[in-house]
């Protein structure tokens, strides 16, 4: 017990002080369905309006495992990118809309992971440049900026043991808000994508309720995607992407996802991803009338995995507007 409780207070200590090498933010084996929670530069590009559910439970079978669970909308505050207009009502004319160079998004998250609890909001703002001329020749490139607070807090009833009078973990304090921002951009064609992103662009710096002052702060997060488009005939095609994670501790925090997803009439596409030394994911998923359904299973490969059964993951997406669906590619990335 008292291994147990030294190995609990050198975790919690790495944490506040912002030197903890784990992911300090949520991640996500669907991130393409979730991407502009990780790059906020793809908020409102698709011209949709989109509600998404996402719940996360990570580790099935070990108590106080990681959970995350998300609410987020994203939107475009004027006309979708595209439809279809005409002045004579007894003719349907198919023209291109004038393009919405803004995007907005928010989101509602609660991340769990052991005593650790994060709960908070999102806002973002996105700004898409598209050029090209005909469907074969469209490009956007967009940027993104986001506002990110949340509480960061310490739940001590679920410890193990009495931490009253230890005065190393009394020395902080269970509960502080933080501010920070995210940044992003992204290049997207009809045949490929990149994208690059960061977290914490303030380390945490903004730190309200923190009574005893110690130097806490939050590790920054870089992010880089990219995929490409490989139409197999007129009804398959196959979706390779890669998600590089890394963070400021350097090639020591260097993770890699890389997935290939098989579509049929992009309405419905089952996919394999791994993770580096952590796991092998599955995935399905599809799409009916305005619908996005989309679950994965990840098999863990680590050594956890003698205590645990997996991790899974399920998305629910609603999708509104007056898009005609001519460049739905937009929505495979």
């Amino acid at each position: 017990m008292r291994g147990l409780k030294f190995v609990l207070l050198a975790v919690i200590h790495l944490v506040l002080i912002g030197q903890s090498s784990g992911q300090q933010i949520p991640m996500f084996s669907q991130y393409i369905m979730n991407g502009f929670l990780i790059n906020p530069s793809l908020a409102g590009r698709d011209g949709y309006s989109t509600t998404t559910l996402t719940v996360r439970e990570q580790w099935i079978g070990i108590g106080g495992g990681p959970s995350t669970y998300v609410a987020s909308f994203q939107t475009s505050p004027s006309k979708n990118i595209f439809g279809s207009m005409s002045r004579d009502t007894r003719r349907k004319v198919s023209k291109p809309l004038r393009a919405s160079k803004v995007g907005l998004g928010g989101s509602i998250f609660s991340d769990h992971n052991g005593i650790v609890h994060r709960t908070g909001f999102q806002a973002d703002y996105a700004y898409h440049i598209p050029f090209g001329n005909g469907e074969s020749d469209l490009k956007f490139l967009s940027m993104g900026l986001a506002l990110v607070t949340y509480q960061f807090s310490i739940k001590t009833s679920d410890l193990n043991y009495s931490y009253n009078d230890d005065p190393f973990f009394n020395s902080y304090d269970k509960s502080v808000f933080i501010t920070d921002f995210n940044f992003g951009t992204s290049f997207a064609t009809p045949r490929y994508y990149v994208g690059f992103s960061m977290t914490n662009l303030l380390r945490g710096a903004l730190i309200y309720g923190n009574s005893s002052d110690n130097k806490s702060g939050e590790i920054g997060h870089f992010f880089l995607t990219g995929g490409v488009n490989i139409p197999v005939n007129k009804e398959w095609s196959v979706k390779p992407s890669a998600f590089l994670k890394t963070s400021d501790m350097g090639f020591k925090s260097v993770q890699l996802d890389l997935t290939t997803r098989l579509f049929y009439k992009e309405l419905y596409w089952a996919g394999v991803s791994y993770r580096t030394n952590d796991a092998i994911i599955v995935m399905i998923g599809l799409n009916y009338d305005k619908f996005y359904f989309t679950s994965a299973f990840d098999f863990t490969l680590s050594d956890i995995r003698n205590s645990s059964a997996g991790s899974f993951e399920i998305s629910i997406a609603a999708k509104f507007g007056d898009n005609t669906r001519k460049y739905k590619w937009l929505n495979s990335f």
